[in-house]
């Protein structure tokens, strides 16, 4: 059989055996923990007024470097992303009723956030080339009782911040950044998450670095510092040591983070250039190889930005291809390149947001809206999940100097076969039934 034949078809596959998982831990993680069992202080908090309500000796220092690490006035560490968005929704003053315009493709906490607090997801579309916020639907969403725009800087690329940021000044709104999969990443030299008012970054285990579970909040803002760290420690505790008038949002959560968390985040974040550098030169490799193939479009990157890749997210037309998608993602498989297709189907179709019940018997905080969160509400996030998106992780597989080649070989391989896996694709059909897009 030809070297050429696919491997869905009986021929041999490009990459025989799965690519090894990324690991990060090493040395230096191992011995920063080792030194925390030393010190017997496993964490430092106390959720009471005191020099411990900031947390342990590492838990500060890994903030104080987060800070400068992406040119913050404040860092406030927290035990998940999800804790931080929280936390964002909590210190800018969400309350029942207020809306928060929110992406429909995004991880589900980022839509969830605002409901803690009474307040409404409202969904604005997405752009079809870099998929983040598109500033013109979510300008179309603004309505009287809009209170924040959360921006997800989504699969690493930055979303239009500048102008988002501009949109919600001119409008008395707060902008919140969801940068979770984007560490360092850039728009015209401002680090994502902080062109925002906060910004809310991940530790999650399957990041670009991580501390197992764990995040982190960042602004320039001193008053919403303090409350994002009270919001984290049991801040009813703490509102009369800190002499503050606003008591707003001040129930506390238990969203600390652990000095075992900490100390290995300070020996991650010693090393997170050479951890992002790697995936976005795997991803750039990528995005080279698929240049000019048929029905492919590898994901672009605005002038001026930084993308850290922790998804590569190409787009599949399958008329241009010849082939379905469903075609095409087996066929790549098969040549065993890891990836998936889809994402996430847009949030509004979540059965919460479908039978409008969230928090409580009633349904609150839906009960104070009439947004609807039907089909269609955002037609480009919609097409982009059901016909279009194809997508490889860096951040989930160990990268060496065979694995872009490799890769790359097996998508040339797949593109070349387009006749091949449209006779299979009508061959599988149901009779009468058109293959999948």
């Amino acid at each position: 059989m030809s070297a050429d034949t696919l491997a869905l078809l009986g021929g041999t596959p490009v990459i025989d055996a799965p690519l090894a998982p990324y690991r990060s831990m090493g040395v230096a993680e191992r011995q920063a923990v080792l030194d925390v069992l030393e010190s017997d202080c496993l964490s430092g908090f106390y959720g009471s007024p005191g020099p411990e309500f900031m947390g342990g000796p590492r838990v500060r220092d890994f903030e104080e470097r987060w800070a400068a690490h992406v040119g913050a006035r404040h860092a406030i560490s927290v035990n998940s992303a999800t804790s931080g968005l929280i936390a964002a929704m909590g210190a800018v003053g969400i309350s029942p009723g207020d809306e928060v315009i929110v992406p429909p493709t995004t991880m589900s906490a980022t839509v969830m956030a605002p409901l803690f607090y009474g307040g409404i997801p409202v969904f604005a579309d997405i752009e079809d080339v870099t998929f983040c916020l598109d500033p013109a639907s979510v300008r179309d969403a603004i309505t009287p009782r809009t209170r924040a725009i959360c921006a997800v800087n989504l699969f690493g690329h930055p979303a239009r911040l500048a102008e988002l940021r501009a949109l919600a000044d001119r409008h008395g709104l707060w902008l919140i950044e969801d940068s979770s999969q984007a560490p360092t990443a850039s728009e015209h030299g401002r680090r994502a998450g902080t062109i925002g008012h906060v910004g809310v970054f991940s530790l999650n285990y399957h990041k670009h670095i991580h501390t197992g579970e764990g995040g982190v909040c960042v602004t320039d803002d001193d008053t919403l510092a303090q409350r994002l760290a009270l919001i984290r420690n049991h801040g009813e505790n703490c509102v009369e040591g800190f002499g503050l008038a606003d008591l707003t949002n001040m129930a506390g959560y238990n969203f600390r983070l652990t000095e075992l968390q900490a100390a290995i985040g300070l020996a991650q974040l010693e090393r997170i250039e050479t951890h992002v550098v790697a995936r976005e030169i795997l991803a750039q490799a990528l995005t080279k190889a698929a240049a000019g193939m048929p029905g492919l479009t590898p994901p672009a990157v605005r002038d001026g930005c930084r993308h850290n890749y922790y998804c590569w997210t190409a787009t599949f037309d399958a008329a241009a291809f010849g082939a379905s998608r469903d075609a095409f993602s087996a066929a790549l498989a098969a040549e065993g390149f890891p990836h998936f297709t889809g994402y996430v189907a847009p949030l509004y179709r979540l059965p919460l947001f479908r039978e409008r019940k969230a928090i409580g018997r009633d349904g609150f905080p839906f009960t104070l809206s009439n947004r609807h969160y039907d089909d269609g509400l955002c037609p480009v996030a919609e097409r982009l999940w059901r016909e279009a998106f194809l997508l490889f992780e860096p951040c989930a597989w160990a990268v060496d100097d065979s694995t872009a080649p490799r890769l790359a070989r097996a998508l040339h391989k797949v593109a070349a076969s387009a006749n091949a896996l449209a006779r299979w694709d009508a061959a599988r059909a149901p009779s009468g039934t058109p293959p999948a897009a």
